[in-house]
């Protein structure tokens, strides 16, 4: 099962690639496209960095503390 991060992973070059060839086509030079095309995979770690940033998943305790119960018993 691929998650956002796989696919995050996928595009990174992908985009660039890709961007970079259309705006080839389109007429931009090499030295020019590589750069405008380049902000795409910068926005997509951008995004998967501070927008969806990966966190641990914390689990909740299974058993309930009984606040009756005395947590401090005295030597005496």
């Amino acid at each position: 099962m691929t998650g956002y991060y796989d696919l995050i992973l996928g595009l990174i070059p992908l985009s660039l690639i890709g961007v970079t060839a259309a705006l080839s086509v389109v007429g931009f030079s090499i030295t020019s496209a590589v750069p405008l095309a380049a902000s795409i995979p910068v926005a997509l770690i951008g995004h998967a960095l501070f927008v969806n940033s990966p966190v641990d998943d914390t689990q909740s305790p299974t058993e309930t503390v009984d606040s009756s119960s005395p947590t401090f018993e005295p030597a005496d």
